[in-house]
């Protein structure tokens, strides 16, 4: 994924700070009372508990590398005015047999199935993006079906 084509809502930027400001401080504090804690076991050669907590540094050391690279490239979408769906809406979708589904949409770093929350770059949020209430929209699903949706209710 390309870094400079991320698009995080609000709240996704501000659970990417936090964790930035958690990773940094308290989580690396821990793991070098790991590390030490480690060291007193005697020889590091043979010490499995040593290459777990190096090993758990350098997990941690990248992942900062990474939400710092997202957040000096992404852009925080902006909440537009209008009735229409857009990054950081809640929307209810019909399916033809009457099933509503809510779902929230996000960039995709902030993707979680569990919560509802589907990318932008979805098919079914690359569909919506754009269609007011009422709408209805075609979705072509990557196994080729295509399912059409009637967007019910939008909110921000």
């Amino acid at each position: 994924m390309d870094a400079s084509q991320i698009v995080l809502t609000a709240e996704g930027r501000q659970k990417l700070v936090e964790e930035l400001a958690w990773r940094e401080g308290d989580y690396a504090k821990e793991i070098v009372e790991d590390i030490k804690e480690a060291r007193a076991f005697g020889d590091l050669s043979e010490n499995s508990e040593y290459d777990a907590a190096k090993d758990k540094q350098a997990q941690n050391a990248a992942r900062i590398a990474e939400i710092q690279a997202i957040l000096a490239n992404a852009q925080v979408a902006a909440t537009t005015g209008d009735l229409t769906v857009s990054i950081g809406s809640t929307v209810t979708l019909v399916d033809p047999n009457g099933e509503l589904m809510d779902v929230t949409l996000v960039g995709t770093t902030e993707t979680n199935s569990l919560e509802h929350k589907i990318s932008n770059e979805s098919p079914v949020g690359h569909a919506i993006i754009g269609h007011g209430e009422g709408d209805s929209v075609e979705v072509v699903t990557p196994s080729g079906k295509t399912r059409v949706y009637t967007i019910a209710k939008i909110a921000r």
